[in-house]
């Protein structure tokens, strides 16, 4: 059982709908007994840092993501969350990454960087596996992860950013592998292979 964690900033409907086509069986809940009985979680995100870090804190998924051993995947802003900071609202996040968000230059290009955009495998990992330079994710964000040791793969708008991270259980990508067509399922699917066959996600 795939848990989805269910709070403010939550995109649920789509993540759920991308684990019903791959005939994944999953629970939506906020429940902490509910996501300890489930085998791994989904951490989708949109909307704004320091709102949904509020909503978490008020239910006590803070503590509990930090502590669980569980795989757990952010997408977006569940991904942004898995950092130390944001420069969203100030925002001080989970700190299970380092790293602090940073706004992209509204300057140079249109925020937030909004389409289709391929990404540049930079360490062999099974989440990313069959995913090639040649895809293309979708991307909707105002704010990015700088690239560091656990920088999976990276993307370019304006500057190098993070596209998908990995620290132990914790594995996050930028984009939206549930609005990402066929490749978008490939991931989710990788992530399913990871939780079902506890395939090794350590970082050579």
């Amino acid at each position: 059982m795939i848990g989805i964690l269910k709070y403010r900033a939550g995109n649920i409907t789509s993540v759920s709908n991308a684990l019903q086509r791959l005939d994944a069986h999953y629970i939506v809940t906020d429940d902490i007994d509910q996501l300890n009985s489930c085998k791994a979680i989904l951490f989708p995100g949109v909307g704004h840092a320091a709102s949904a870090m509020n909503d978490l804190r008020k239910k006590g998924l803070d503590n509990w993501l930090t502590k669980t051993d569980k795989p757990v995947l952010g997408i977006c802003l569940g991904m942004q969350l898995l950092y130390e900071s944001t420069e969203e609202g100030d925002t001080k996040t989970l700190g299970l990454i380092p790293g602090r968000l940073i706004k992209f230059d509204t300057d140079k290009a249109k925020v937030p960087h909004m389409g289709w955009n391929q990404i540049q495998t930079l360490k062999q990992h099974p989440l990313l596996k069959s995913v090639s330079p040649d895809h293309y994710f979708y991307f909707v964000h105002s704010y990015y992860a700088p690239l560091n040791d656990y920088t999976l793969a990276s993307c370019s708008y304006i500057n190098s950013f993070a596209a998908v991270t990995a620290k132990d259980n914790f594995m996050g990508v930028q984009f939206h592998p549930e609005k990402s067509g066929q490749i978008g399922s490939l991931l989710i699917q990788n992530f399913l292979d990871i939780v079902q066959n506890g395939i090794d996600i350590t970082l050579k």
